[in-house]
């Protein structure tokens, strides 16, 4: 009989590791923008951490909300270059990871935490170099009794993670792309990222053509009243 709520389950598929690597070079708005802007983790859960990008392979959980029983396990499964993603509900009653967790995990050659409720021992967390997006913060500590799971789809900030998806996190937030769509999804940015250096160098150039902003004023019908210039 399946325990569900309380299981163990392993990651099934694993990206490849030169393409994790590609995905080192891309920044989270260019990842948002090839995926229609609708796969993005809220904006409640924000980087802790002093500096640094997070990038790596999600190791999910899920657990019951101000208990860490199961996490503290995945710390100890994963392997180097994971993500450790907990869907804990959004709560903010108990931190899930402090100090202690983040350094064993950063020892065990993980990637960073993503955290979908509460952190503490924030003056140690925000000193480090190593990745953690998080809900909030509270000093109050954790459960360890369980349930949970480890290794099944979490819901993160409004947005579905998968074992084995690749995460992305830096200054402008958090995004996950789907393990099977991440290759077709790089393709897309690579040509943006050309787009958005063309762009650039108009504007230096004094080349830029600003004609498309009328164009949409006019077919979305707003009435203009006074005479356009562009320099």
């Amino acid at each position: 009989m399946t325990n569900i709520g309380f299981r163990i389950l392993p990651v099934t598929k694993r990206p490849d590791k030169n393409l994790i690597k590609q995905y080192e070079n891309v920044v989270t708005p260019h990842i948002s923008d090839n995926m229609n802007r609708m796969n993005a983790v809220s904006s409640y859960l924000r980087q802790y951490h002093k500096e640094g990008k997070l990038v790596g392979t999600a190791f999910t959980i899920k657990t019951r909300p101000g208990d860490n029983l199961m996490v503290h396990k995945a710390i100890d499964m994963a392997e180097p270059g994971d993500v450790i993603v907990v869907d804990a509900g959004g709560d903010m009653t108990n931190a899930i990871i402090g100090e202690i967790m983040m350094n064993i995990a950063k020892k065990n050659g993980l990637a960073g935490f993503v955290v979908d409720g509460a952190i503490r021992d924030v003056a140690a967390i925000s000193n480090d170099i190593f990745p953690v997006f998080a809900r909030g913060v509270t000093h109050r500590g954790p459960y360890k009794d369980g349930p949970g799971e480890i290794n099944v789809p979490v819901s993160i900030g409004g947005m579905i993670i998968n074992p084995g998806d690749i995460i992305v996190g830096d200054e402008d937030g958090l995004v996950a792309v789907p393990l099977e769509e991440a290759e077709n999804i790089l393709r897309y940015i690579k040509t943006q990222q050309q787009l958005e250096e063309e762009i650039l160098q108009s504007i230096q150039e004094g080349t830029i053509n600003r004609e498309w902003i009328d164009e949409r004023l006019k077919q979305k019908g707003c009435e203009v009243l006074i005479t356009t210039s562009y320099i």
